[in-house]
């Protein structure tokens, strides 16, 4: 598929540097949180005028290489957003199934859309006027950016607006704070009641050694047991924040007062939103499959993070690394050069 040329429906400027296009974007997942996150992420920091989809395609046409489905809007499931003109300026897509569509809606447009895909499409990157892939990827093309981590949508002002909103119930002057982000359990390694004791030594440890408080937050994958296991150990402890689900969500005040930053190993977009802090980040738990251990080694090659031993002295900080924004930057200078 030749890559047809750019031109926006509405006038395009030269803007200051991370400042949105005045543009429409969509932005287009099958409806997970970690594909939604970076997608609209990416989306945002490109466009001032920004549309969420969730779709999916019908079985059997969704078992298909997404380059070999040109008409994936008929075949969308039935609980699926339906894309129809007015089609954006720019469109960001996420997962291999929504990247059928955005193929399908680039066409469809007459090559006026913009199609910027994350991650691997698994496909023909030459379907995408850009494609952003991780490093572990190995994905490489005249039009494919690689970048160290996840894309996201944890910038420095959601960051400053989530300190103010969380410094008094957090902060506590002349004590460290060391915040702890749970994820659960994936394809490629449980989170396992063992290891949540190791992680529990671990702090207990630091926190004798530094008299640091800690600040936990579960995610939505940690299993019940393990929330249980938390809440348990640390029940009643003046110095011991533990999220138990309820109310506001302190995930973002976290990483923005916390001292140095504990990820389990799980996942790699709160390992990425975390090095978007300027924080020391350490990483508990296995390596899990082989392109997650390439991701992970990668990042203690480079010294970003430092696996977690309950160590006494912090590690360099690595971050912040902006992913969001190198690939936005890409996106907009393509953009500017086609307008």
């Amino acid at each position: 598929m030749a890559i047809q040329p750019f031109l926006p429906r509405n006038p395009v400027r030269a803007n200051p540097a991370g400042e949105p296009l005045a543009l429409t974007a969509w932005s287009i997942t099958t409806g997970e949180a970690g594909f939604r996150t970076q997608a609209r992420g990416l989306a945002s920091r490109i466009a001032a005028d920004v549309r969420e989809l969730t779709v999916d395609v019908r079985k059997p046409w969704r078992y298909l290489p997404a380059g070999l489905l040109p008409a994936a809007l008929d075949h969308l499931t039935a609980f699926s957003d339906r894309p129809t003109p007015p089609w954006p300026d720019v469109l960001v897509s996420c997962s291999r199934r929504s990247a059928a569509v955005a193929i399908a809606v680039k066409r469809a447009s007459g090559g006026r859309t913009t199609a910027i895909h994350v991650q691997n499409p698994l496909t023909d990157p030459r379907a995408f006027d850009l494609v952003v892939a991780m490093e572990h990827d190995g994905l490489s093309g005249p039009n494919v950016i690689s970048v160290p981590t996840a894309l996201h949508d944890v910038t420095p002002a959601r960051l400053g607006e989530a300190a103010k909103l969380w410094r008094k119930r957090l902060f506590k002057r002349g004590r460290p704070l060391v915040g702890v982000v749970l994820g659960g359990t994936n394809k490629h390694q449980p989170f396992t009641l063992k290891m949540a004791g190791d992680l529990m030594d671990g702090l207990l440890r630091l926190r004798r050694e530094t008299g640091a408080g800690l600040a936990i937050t579960p995610s939505r994958r940690t299993p019940d047991e393990i929330k249980a296991a938390f809440q348990t150990r640390f029940a009643g402890d003046p110095d011991v924040f533990c999220w138990d689900m309820q109310g506001d969500n302190p995930y973002l005040g976290i990483l923005a007062l916390s001292d140095r930053l504990v990820v389990t190993s799980d996942s790699v977009s709160m390992i990425s939103e975390a090095l978007a802090t300027d924080n020391p980040v350490e990483v508990f738990g296995p390596d899990g499959g082989r392109r997650h251990a390439k991701f992970l080694h990668g990042l203690v090659d480079k010294g970003l993070v430092r696996p977690f031993t309950g160590e006494r002295l912090p590690p360099a900080p690595g971050g912040p690394i902006d992913s969001t924004e190198i690939a936005a930057q890409a996106a907009k200078a393509l953009i500017l050069a086609r307008a």
